[in-house]
């Protein structure tokens, strides 16, 4: 009972460290973030966080992983057993809802990642790659199915996107009379009006 408390305490410990790094990472970017100001607002000794991080970047790194793994699991869960228009909305509505419930850990991949150390970038480039393929696999499978224009650039349309999404975490306040819902629902109307092929009703 004793070594499953500590675990339980040691587990609850380094998930603080990792959500007050997150916050941090993005307020102050890489570069003002220190593992002293991190170890401060946790209420611990910088070097009581090497005990769980070996340093700055593998902290940094395992948050971007957080983030990157939230939002290709919602991406799944989203798109699972649907097809056409309500696979595009899922889509949208799960890449938009863990941006904003997951918080710092994702919209770090929107603010700070291009700014991070190359060899963070290089652990995580992989992630991020592999979750824009089940984009470019879903755009492709519309285009197949005559739900979307084949002329598209797949990547190019993925590229677009991807930015109207995440550059809402910019100006969209959850909670001002507007819900994440809503914001995917009118993202998805003015994609997908621009997107199906003129030979299909979509009315």
């Amino acid at each position: 009972m004793l070594a499953m408390a500590v675990a339980t305490e040691e587990t609850s410990s380094r998930q603080r460290i990792l959500d007050v790094g997150a916050r941090l990472f993005l307020d102050h970017g890489y570069a003002d973030t220190t593992l002293r100001k991190i170890g401060a607002e946790v209420g611990m000794q910088a070097a009581s966080i090497y005990y769980h991080f070996a340093s700055k970047d593998e902290l940094l790194t395992e948050i971007l992983e957080q983030g990157i793994t939230a939002i290709t699991a919602a991406f799944d869960e989203g798109v699972a057993g649907l097809e056409g228009e309500a696979a595009f909305a899922g889509a949208i509505d799960a890449h938009l809802t863990a941006l904003f419930a997951e918080g710092p850990f994702t919209a770090a991949h929107v603010t700070i990642f291009r700014r991070t150390p190359s060899t963070v970038r290089r652990r995580i480039v992989p992630l991020r790659d592999a979750y824009e393929a089940r984009w470019d696999r879903l755009l492709r499978g519309l285009q197949a199915s005559g739900d979307m224009t084949p002329d598209l650039d797949v990547g190019l349309v993925r590229l677009t996107l991807l930015g109207s999404m995440n550059t809402s975490l910019e100006w969209f306040k959850p909670g001002g009379g507007h819900t994440v819902d809503d914001l995917a629902g009118v993202i998805t109307r003015q994609f997908w009006s621009g997107l199906a092929a003129r030979t299909k009703d979509h009315a």
